[in-house]
């Protein structure tokens, strides 16, 4: 199955997921563990933004960094920059936080308020190189608008 194929599935599993769910935590969850099992990626979740820094939500994978500051690793930079980071290779990028060796490629989505805030983002690593592109991006950002203001009660 073609990658843009696959997104288009599972938006719609989203949409039935979180049809009527008005916890954020648990719409969370389930989001990130659809987006693990239908893309097989290495880690899959969401950190928040909580006094002033990004801090774990909700994920797939292995264990994961606590706390990450504004401007920090790509999660931090996508935060900062108020748009989606498409990291082709972790070791080039500068300022990588490294919570799992295995990590090579990234992609790193803000989810904004209603009111253009970032409340926090949905952060995608790979274990292979070059996995993430302009299709990537345009159905995960599709995908974290379909919940972002629900964030605004976690």
């Amino acid at each position: 199955m073609e990658k843009e194929e696959k997104y288009t599935l599972l938006k719609q599993q989203i949409a039935a997921l979180i049809e009527g769910e008005t916890d954020a935590v648990a719409v969370m969850a389930n989001v990130a563990a659809a987006i693990h099992e239908a893309m097989g990626f290495w880690w899959t979740g969401f950190y928040l933004e909580k006094n002033g820094v990004l801090t774990l939500g909700p994920f797939q994978g292995p264990v994961a960094c606590y706390r990450i500051p504004h401007g920090k690793g790509v999660c931090g930079t996508a935060y900062e920059r108020r748009e989606t980071v498409v990291v082709p290779d972790v070791e080039q990028f500068p300022g990588h936080i490294a919570c799992s060796s295995a990590s090579r490629s990234e992609i790193v989505v803000p989810i904004f308020a209603r009111d253009q805030r970032v409340l926090g983002v949905l952060d995608i690593d790979s274990r292979e190189l070059n996995t993430f592109d302009d299709t990537d991006r345009r159905h995960l950002e599709a995908i974290v608008a379909m919940f972002a203001e629900l964030l605004t009660e976690y």
